[in-house]
């Protein structure tokens, strides 16, 4: 049996601010956006991740306090070229940091205009390995 992590929620106190930094600063895909009499939820995912992040109205997801999320951890295969790309794109990072030599040692972070925060881990190994196959992607339309 398989068990896979696929969407984790994120509190936040604004959905449309939530939208804007996770897609247009992030550049997170924005799946779907679902407004309507019983609810206002954004599903966003990651570029080559099998785990994506919902903001919401829903009960549970006003179940806790924005800015409570801590320590989800994003994976590139370069921590100087994606800390470059965040910070062009306005957003506020912490320095790299090599906390071992070995690959997977290598660390920044960021928080959301709400005040979760993120870790990303350099993996050399995803640049020519990805988790997720090019051609296994695009579960929501076309990549």
């Amino acid at each position: 049996m398989d068990w896979t992590l696929e969407v984790v929620v994120v509190p936040v106190s604004d959905i449309d601010r939530a939208v804007d930094f996770y897609h247009d600063k992030l550049g997170f895909d924005l799946d779907h956006r679902t407004t309507n009499e019983h609810m206002d939820v954004a599903q966003l995912t990651p570029r080559g991740s099998g785990c994506s992040i919902v903001v919401g109205s829903l009960p549970s997801q006003r179940g806790m306090k924005p800015g409570s999320l801590h320590g989800v951890q994003l994976v590139v295969a370069d921590a100087a070229a994606a800390r470059q790309e965040l910070v062009d794109r306005g957003v506020m990072c912490s320095e790299v940091t090599v906390f071992d030599e070995r690959d997977g040692g290598t660390f920044f972070g960021f928080t959301d205009p709400d005040g979760n925060t993120w870790a990303v881990q350099q993996i050399k190994a995803r640049a020519d390995k990805p988790l997720i196959p090019h051609e296994a992607r695009g579960r929501f339309g076309a990549e």
